[in-house]
């Protein structure tokens, strides 16, 4: 994380006029956070290569099954999601967020959080659009005086808690000096045990000196504000990430959290990263979107900054899997010690999974999910067709929540597909450089044993 001040905090709760208290031990003032949200809330303040050789001949098998509909049957459970369609112009879903409501003294942001669709708005083609804008039409006073601008911050407290599983949100942010957008989690009992003890998941934050970084964090005991335990993930070639959609996750599973933009992971923390600090993320935490304007560590806006800024949200979701892998991330080797391997490291659906020498490539780099699926290069390893019969080719494809992307990685070192109830296999037991990969009815036999990342 870059450098922030040791006081201040990247989050803390919004301060309605008149509510401000003393906060034991810190000089600084927490309020209650929005109108009408749990007691609990009241003391919140959180920080928040070159690639393998196709094999002869191999041609992508073309995938022509549905995404399959999420049931209590299905392998994937969605424990939340939200694809924000509605009419233009309309508040969120009342029954999955609550808005917060108020400034921030706690980080000196500049923007006062504003009730109902003022700052959060549907767009009326599926999406959430947070509005930070450059106006005080309510003469709202802030920490500072008048306010000088209007943003919206909304959370899913007395709504939806996960403890576990795959956290992510689509989302296009804003631009310029001064924005502060972030996707983020609270422990769901820190109204009983305080911050930092309830513990902060950082999804994504970005500000907006770093156009083409973004940051993940972990703040807990010990650990808070500026200490808090992350890294940062940078586009590549000056890319920026207000110039389009990312997908911002967790794979979070007991004493396992990590991080990936596009679906590329770029860190885990355990608690052996903690130096015997105390690692509180194994209860339920719930959500939080918001867009701030100023503070400590994004710095004011100043000359450069244009007004309206928009963050847009094309959905938020969290699954959960049967067998819900570890959310860990490193190679997949088997026979002979080779990797399972997209061919030519592409990125299309349909491309080839193939065994070939590792190389500590990306597209060597598999996420066993937390939500039953196993990725690289941002996609999913996908049975082609959702076939069931042996010999069904196995290929990379668009993830779906399909049981065509559903895998359970057995004790005995098999990953098995339960719909079709076949295991990952090396075809003809070939362990040459481009042998494609299948499943077929487990055997036990060695081109069916993998090692997964631990």
């Amino acid at each position: 994380m870059p450098h922030r001040p040791s006081a201040p905090h990247p989050h803390a709760p919004a301060r309605p006029t008149g509510t401000t208290r003393p906060r034991t031990g810190r000089s600084r003032r927490l309020g209650l956070i929005g109108v009408g949200l749990a007691a609990a809330l009241a003391w919140s303040a959180a920080v928040p290569g070159a690639a393998a050789p196709a094999p002869a001949g191999a041609s992508a098998t073309p995938d022509t099954s549905a995404a399959a509909p999420q049931t209590a049957d299905s392998p994937t459970a969605v424990l939340f999601e939200d694809d924000f369609d509605g009419p233009s112009g309309s508040a969120v879903n009342g029954s999955r967020w609550q808005i917060e409501t108020g400034d921030n003294v706690n980080n000196h942001e500049r923007q006062w959080y504003t009730p109902g669709n003022d700052n959060a708005a549907l767009d009326g083609n599926g999406n959430l659009v947070i509005t930070a804008r450059k106006e005080n039409p309510g003469n709202y006073q802030c920490w500072y005086g008048r306010c000088e601008y209007t943003s919206a911050r909304l959370n899913t407290s007395g709504k939806f808690t996960t403890t576990y599983g795959h956290v992510e949100a689509r989302v296009k942010v804003p631009r310029g000096q001064g924005m502060w957008p972030a996707f983020w989690m609270l422990g769901d009992d820190i109204g009983q045990v305080g911050w930092p003890a309830s513990g902060e998941i950082d999804v994504m934050e970005n500000v907006g000196f770093e156009p083409s970084t973004v940051h993940g964090t972990l703040h807990g005991p010990g650990y808070s504000g500026s200490g808090g335990i992350g890294a940062a993930y940078t586009l590549p070639g000056g890319q920026q990430f207000a110039d389009a959609f990312h997908t911002f996750a967790v794979d979070w599973s007991p004493n396992r959290i990590t991080w990936s933009v596009d679906g590329n992971a770029f860190q885990t923390r355990t608690p052996a990263d903690l130096g015997g600090r105390d690692w509180v993320f194994d209860k339920p935490f719930f959500l939080i979107l918001n867009l701030a304007v100023g503070g400590y560590w994004p710095g004011d806006p100043d000359g450069s900054t244009a007004f309206p800024q928009q963050l847009v949200v094309d959905y938020v979701r969290v699954t959960g899997g049967e067998g819900g892998g570890s959310g860990a991330s490193g190679q997949i080797t088997g026979l002979a010690g080779k990797c399972v391997d997209v061919a030519n490291a592409g990125t299309a659906d349909g491309t080839p999974i193939q065994l070939h020498d590792c190389n500590g490539n990306a597209a060597q780099n598999w996420t066993i999910g937390t939500d039953g699926t196993v990725r690289a290069l941002g996609k999913c390893l996908d049975v082609a067709s959702g076939g069931t019969a042996d010999g069904t080719k196995v290929q990379l494809w668009t993830c779906n929540g399909s049981a065509a992307q559903q895998w359970v990685v057995s004790d005995a070192n098999d990953i098995v597909n339960p719909q079709a109830n076949k295991c990952l296999d090396v075809t003809d037991n070939n362990s040459a450089n481009g042998t494609r990969l299948q499943i077929w009815t487990c055997g036990g036999t060695a081109n069916q044993k993998w090692n997964t990342p631990a």
